[in-house]
Protein backbone atom coordinates (compact mmCIF):
# COMPACT_ATOMS: atom_id res chain seq x y z
CA UNK A 1 0.00 0.00 0.00
CA UNK A 2 1.56 3.33 -1.29
CA UNK A 3 2.00 6.14 1.57
CA UNK A 4 -0.29 8.15 0.57
CA UNK A 5 -3.01 5.84 1.29
CA UNK A 6 -1.60 5.16 4.50
CA UNK A 7 -1.94 9.01 5.48
CA UNK A 8 -5.53 8.87 4.09
CA UNK A 9 -6.34 6.24 6.77
CA UNK A 10 -4.43 6.92 9.67
CA UNK A 11 -3.69 10.59 8.99
CA UNK A 12 -3.99 13.22 12.22
CA UNK A 13 -7.47 13.63 12.73
CA UNK A 14 -8.56 11.16 10.72
CA UNK A 15 -10.30 7.85 11.84
CA UNK A 16 -8.89 5.12 11.40
CA UNK A 17 -11.16 2.25 7.89
CA UNK A 18 -12.96 -0.08 10.20
CA UNK A 19 -10.75 -2.84 7.98
CA UNK A 20 -7.44 -2.25 6.50
CA UNK A 21 -4.12 -4.43 5.18
CA UNK A 22 -1.40 -2.35 6.02
CA UNK A 23 2.23 -2.65 6.18
CA UNK A 24 4.12 -3.62 9.41
CA UNK A 25 6.06 -0.84 10.88
CA UNK A 26 9.19 -1.64 12.90
CA UNK A 27 7.42 -0.16 15.99
CA UNK A 28 4.25 -2.64 15.51
CA UNK A 29 7.05 -5.79 15.98
CA UNK A 30 6.23 -5.99 19.69
CA UNK A 31 2.25 -6.31 19.05
CA UNK A 32 3.14 -8.25 16.43
CA UNK A 33 4.74 -11.02 18.31
CA UNK A 34 2.10 -10.91 21.78
CA UNK A 35 -0.53 -11.27 19.21
CA UNK A 36 1.56 -14.41 17.38
CA UNK A 37 1.53 -15.82 20.62
CA UNK A 38 -1.56 -15.13 22.07
CA UNK A 39 -3.08 -16.95 18.56
CA UNK A 40 -0.25 -20.06 18.74
CA UNK A 41 -0.96 -20.64 22.71
CA UNK A 42 -4.81 -21.03 21.93
CA UNK A 43 -5.20 -22.64 18.07
CA UNK A 44 -1.73 -25.09 18.35
CA UNK A 45 -2.22 -26.28 21.56
CA UNK A 46 -4.09 -29.52 20.69
CA UNK A 47 -1.89 -29.34 17.68
CA UNK A 48 1.97 -29.27 19.05
CA UNK A 49 3.03 -29.83 22.32
CA UNK A 50 3.36 -26.44 24.73
CA UNK A 51 7.01 -26.65 24.19
CA UNK A 52 6.93 -26.73 20.60
CA UNK A 53 4.83 -24.28 20.28
CA UNK A 54 7.07 -22.08 22.20
CA UNK A 55 10.20 -22.60 20.81
CA UNK A 56 8.87 -21.48 17.20
CA UNK A 57 7.17 -18.62 18.61
CA UNK A 58 10.76 -17.64 19.93
CA UNK A 59 12.21 -18.96 16.62
CA UNK A 60 10.20 -16.86 14.30
CA UNK A 61 8.65 -14.08 16.34
CA UNK A 62 11.18 -12.01 18.28
CA UNK A 63 10.91 -8.79 17.71
CA UNK A 64 14.13 -8.60 16.41
CA UNK A 65 13.87 -11.09 13.94
CA UNK A 66 10.59 -9.54 12.72
CA UNK A 67 12.00 -6.26 12.66
CA UNK A 68 15.41 -7.66 10.80
CA UNK A 69 12.59 -9.37 7.84
CA UNK A 70 11.19 -5.97 7.75
CA UNK A 71 14.64 -4.56 6.44
CA UNK A 72 14.42 -7.54 3.47
CA UNK A 73 13.89 -6.02 0.08
CA UNK A 74 12.24 -10.07 -0.96
CA UNK A 75 9.67 -10.27 2.18
CA UNK A 76 6.83 -8.71 3.44
CA UNK A 77 4.94 -8.66 6.47
CA UNK A 78 1.11 -6.89 6.69
CA UNK A 79 -1.22 -6.51 9.44
CA UNK A 80 -4.74 -6.93 9.68
CA UNK A 81 -5.82 -3.25 11.12
CA UNK A 82 -9.90 -4.08 12.92
CA UNK A 83 -11.66 -0.49 14.21
CA UNK A 84 -7.37 0.54 14.63
CA UNK A 85 -6.47 -2.33 16.39
CA UNK A 86 -3.57 -5.21 14.92
CA UNK A 87 -6.40 -8.22 14.68
CA UNK A 88 -4.42 -9.83 12.14
CA UNK A 89 -1.48 -10.51 10.05
CA UNK A 90 0.66 -12.22 6.95
CA UNK A 91 4.00 -12.58 5.49
CA UNK A 92 5.18 -13.92 2.48
CA UNK A 93 8.79 -13.56 0.26
CA UNK A 94 9.78 -14.92 -2.88
CA UNK A 95 10.96 -18.09 -3.41
CA UNK A 96 13.52 -17.94 -5.60
CA UNK A 97 11.54 -20.69 -7.55
CA UNK A 98 10.52 -19.25 -11.00
CA UNK A 99 7.31 -17.09 -10.49
CA UNK A 100 6.69 -18.62 -6.88
CA UNK A 101 5.80 -16.58 -3.52
CA UNK A 102 5.49 -18.22 -0.25
CA UNK A 103 2.74 -17.18 2.08
CA UNK A 104 4.67 -18.36 5.27
CA UNK A 105 2.79 -17.02 8.10
CA UNK A 106 -1.14 -15.90 8.20
CA UNK A 107 -2.81 -15.40 11.67
CA UNK A 108 -6.22 -13.66 12.52
CA UNK A 109 -6.91 -13.38 16.16
CA UNK A 110 -9.69 -15.66 16.93
CA UNK A 111 -12.13 -13.09 18.16
CA UNK A 112 -11.64 -11.60 14.71
CA UNK A 113 -12.12 -14.79 12.97
CA UNK A 114 -15.31 -16.36 10.26
CA UNK A 115 -15.26 -12.81 9.19
CA UNK A 116 -13.45 -12.87 6.09
CA UNK A 117 -10.54 -11.15 7.30
CA UNK A 118 -8.22 -14.66 6.65
CA UNK A 119 -9.42 -14.35 2.84
CA UNK A 120 -8.61 -10.57 2.64
CA UNK A 121 -4.82 -11.05 4.15
CA UNK A 122 -4.98 -14.23 1.33
CA UNK A 123 -6.34 -11.80 -1.38
CA UNK A 124 -3.89 -9.27 -0.43
CA UNK A 125 -1.14 -11.61 -0.58
CA UNK A 126 -1.90 -12.88 -3.92
CA UNK A 127 -2.24 -9.27 -5.42
CA UNK A 128 1.19 -8.64 -4.27
CA UNK A 129 2.22 -11.97 -5.76
CA UNK A 130 0.51 -10.63 -9.05
CA UNK A 131 2.35 -7.35 -8.70
CA UNK A 132 5.70 -9.01 -8.87
CA UNK A 133 5.17 -11.32 -11.86
CA UNK A 134 4.79 -14.33 -9.48
CA UNK A 135 1.73 -16.97 -11.25
CA UNK A 136 1.05 -19.02 -7.76
CA UNK A 137 1.54 -18.95 -4.03
CA UNK A 138 3.07 -21.69 -2.04
CA UNK A 139 2.40 -22.23 1.62
CA UNK A 140 2.99 -24.91 4.18
CA UNK A 141 -0.03 -25.94 7.01
CA UNK A 142 0.36 -28.66 9.14
CA UNK A 143 -1.40 -31.69 9.01
CA UNK A 144 -3.42 -31.58 11.45
CA UNK A 145 -4.90 -27.84 11.42
CA UNK A 146 -7.88 -29.29 9.82
CA UNK A 147 -9.82 -25.61 10.06
CA UNK A 148 -6.78 -24.06 7.91
CA UNK A 149 -6.32 -26.65 5.27
CA UNK A 150 -10.11 -26.03 5.28
CA UNK A 151 -9.71 -22.23 4.96
CA UNK A 152 -7.45 -22.26 2.47
CA UNK A 153 -9.49 -24.88 0.30
CA UNK A 154 -12.39 -22.20 0.47
CA UNK A 155 -10.04 -19.62 -0.94
CA UNK A 156 -8.64 -21.85 -4.01
CA UNK A 157 -5.44 -23.55 -2.84
CA UNK A 158 -5.00 -26.86 -3.48
CA UNK A 159 -2.93 -30.20 -1.74
CA UNK A 160 -0.32 -30.35 -3.80
CA UNK A 161 2.80 -32.91 -1.87
CA UNK A 162 3.99 -33.08 2.30
CA UNK A 163 7.22 -32.35 3.93
CA UNK A 164 8.78 -33.43 7.78
CA UNK A 165 11.01 -30.62 8.04
CA UNK A 166 13.97 -30.70 11.53
CA UNK A 167 13.78 -26.88 12.64
CA UNK A 168 15.85 -27.78 16.11
CA UNK A 169 15.34 -28.79 19.76
CA UNK A 170 13.84 -32.12 18.25
CA UNK A 171 11.20 -31.01 17.15
CA UNK A 172 9.82 -31.06 12.96
CA UNK A 173 6.45 -29.38 11.28
CA UNK A 174 4.88 -32.18 9.54
CA UNK A 175 3.05 -30.39 7.19
CA UNK A 176 1.25 -30.60 3.71
CA UNK A 177 2.18 -28.32 0.97
CA UNK A 178 -0.77 -26.41 -0.74
CA UNK A 179 -0.31 -23.67 -3.90
CA UNK A 180 -3.06 -21.88 -5.08
CA UNK A 181 -2.34 -20.73 -9.21
CA UNK A 182 -2.88 -16.84 -10.01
Amino acid sequence: MDADKRRRDYGAGVAPAPVAVLAVESRDAERIAALAGAIWRRHYADIISAAQIEYMLKQRYEPSLIRSELARTDLWWDKLMVRGEIAGFASYFLTGHTQEMKLDKLYVHPNHQRKGYGGRLIDHVCESARGLDCSHVVLAVNRNNRNAIGAYLKYGFRLCGSQVKEIGGGFVMDDYVMAREL
